[in-house]
């Protein structure tokens, strides 16, 4: 467009050049060889369908040729040209050096073309008639390629308050935690900052989309790092209410060891001779057992303690409560064998309630072994059920034989609780029926109530719910059946006589 003006300008002005009037073709290579030599072509043949070595025009004064931009293109042309005689500026310029006002030196490359730096300019219009000419930067071809290019963004005149740099998007850029949500029928650049959903974290400004944390991993708060899990299950360490079991647990376990110290320096007593003293010290053994028991089920879970923990506490329990059934039973035989001519005499003894002991205990002991071999309890990792957490806990393994092993200790259970209230009105030097007849209704009230709260919490809550269970309804063991006989030993000893008991069967 320079070339252009200039030549119109001159023909403009007639006293550049007198009588001579210039003429131009301007055609565009469009950076194509076979294109460039066309145009070359079609000038000299003056037709629209070059003809080589062909003119359809008279003599012309043609000047000569200025070269394409490019090498490529004006050496095909510059072959050309060689042929018919005529020149191109553009190849003559190769050996043309000049020297600029500041000293530097200016010249064409091997290829012909042109190598300096350019300048970079932004004119801006302060009003009608006046421009302000502003310095940006320059380009340099000879650099490398991430130094070509030196913008001073601070030159630029933007038209915006305190002439800061605009914004090229319409929404802020999103921190780390958040991910860009599209706006429907925006602009690309147009967008919501969407907080990353549950598990998932973004550690990048302006992330696309969010990256979900391993099974073991949780999200931080700012949800920018994935961070391990808190475990969950009931600690010594973290948790009072495991150090306050701890110390219930001690508490009865010492007091039934107590009561059984007090049994066996009164085993010659009429009161411990008349209760079967061989089924009371069992029943206090296994009672007692079964307060231990409960420190099975604090602490972290492993699968040996998992294994031990239901198996230990629905064994000793069935020892207990087939104690209080042989008890139970021998009440009804002695009352029955006071008769003159009674047939139960012969089934008078311990081998009775030892057998019963034995039998009632087998049963259970066989469905634990099952148990055991078939499914076995195990450590369990709960990921899904609390965010963020691993709720480490026994997982029963089999959920027919966790039930058999409840459901018959709460079978033993019923029948003691039946036979015992059917012989409740027998005299009162065998009243211990009485108290075991509330000793397994309070056993049976306390694990009716614990399956639904036990099948409806989850974590160490389940686990808090058992031990209650377990210490409730043990401690209702050893207060029906053995405190009021303490009391009697200890506190009424008139009342530990056998006068008094045969006066009472009177």
């Amino acid at each position: 467009m320079d070339f252009q003006f200039a030549v119109e300008q001159t023909n403009k002005d007639p006293a550049r050049l007198p009588n001579l009037t210039l003429g131009y073709h301007i055609y565009d290579s469009c950076q194509s060889q076979p294109k460039a030599v066309k145009s070359v072509l079609q000038i000299l043949s003056g037709t629209r369908e070059p003809v080589p070595n062909y003119s359809c025009v008279g003599k012309r004064n043609i000047a000569g040729f200025i070269g394409d931009l490019t090498s490529e293109t004006t050496v095909p042309i510059a072959q050309i040209l060689t042929l018919y005689g005529y020149s191109q500026l553009h190849l003559y310029l190769k050996k043309v050096q000049y020297r600029s006002e500041l000293g530097q030196t200016f010249s064409f490359d091997d290829n012909r073309e042109y190598v300096t730096k350019y300048l970079i300019h932004s004119n801006f219009m302060a009003s009608h008639e006046k421009v302000i000419k502003y310095s940006l930067g320059e380009f340099l071809p000879w650099a490398p390629l991430d130094q070509q290019l030196n913008v001073t963004p601070t030159s630029v005149p933007w038209k915006t308050k305190d002439n800061k740099i605009p914004r090229a998007q319409c929404s802020d850029s999103c921190f780390p935690g958040y991910r860009k949500m599209p706006i429907p029928r925006a602009q690309s650049c147009c967008y919501v900052c969407a907080p990353c959903a549950e598990g998932e974290i973004s550690n990048k400004t302006d992330s696309v989309s969010c990256t979900r944390c391993p099974d073991m991993e949780w999200p931080n708060e700012k949800k920018n790092q994935c961070i391990g899990r808190k475990e969950e299950f009931l600690s010594y360490t973290k948790d009072l209410i495991s150090l306050f079991i701890s110390l219930v647990s001690v508490l009865f376990g010492l007091k039934t060891q107590l009561i059984l110290g007090v049994f066996i320096s009164y085993r010659d007593s009429p009161i411990v001779r008349a209760n079967n003293r061989s089924l009371s010290f069992l029943l206090l053994v296994s009672i007692k057992l079964s307060f231990l028991s409960v420190f099975l089920f604090l602490g972290r879970p492993v699968d040996i303690t998992c294994m031990l923990r239901n198996v230990t506490f629905g064994i000793t329990f069935s020892i207990a409560v087939s104690s209080l059934l042989a008890k139970t039973i021998m009440v009804c035989v002695a009352f029955k064998a006071t008769k003159p001519g009674s047939s139960w005499r012969k089934w008078l003894g311990v081998k009775l309630s030892n057998s019963v002991v034995l039998f009632c205990s087998s049963i259970q002991i066989i469905i634990c072994m099952t148990w055991l071999a078939i499914s076995p309890p195990f450590q369990e990792l709960d990921i899904h059920t609390s965010p963020g957490t691993i709720i480490i806990q026994c997982n029963e393994g089999s959920a027919i034989g966790f039930y058999s092993v409840i459901g018959y200790m709460g079978l033993l259970a019923a029948v003691s609780f039946v036979l015992a209230f059917l012989a409740r009105s027998l005299p009162d030097s065998f009243n211990e029926a009485k108290y075991i007849t509330f000793s397994m209704l309070l056993f049976c009230s306390v694990w009716i109530t614990m399956i639904p709260a036990y099948l409806s919490t989850k974590g160490k809550n389940t686990v808090c719910v058992e031990i209650f269970a377990i210490l409730t309804s043990s401690a209702g063991l050893l207060a029906c059946i053995f405190l009021p006989k303490c009391y009697n030993i200890l506190l009424k000893p008139e009342m530990n006589k056998k006068t008094n008991l045969l006066y009472k069967t009177q």
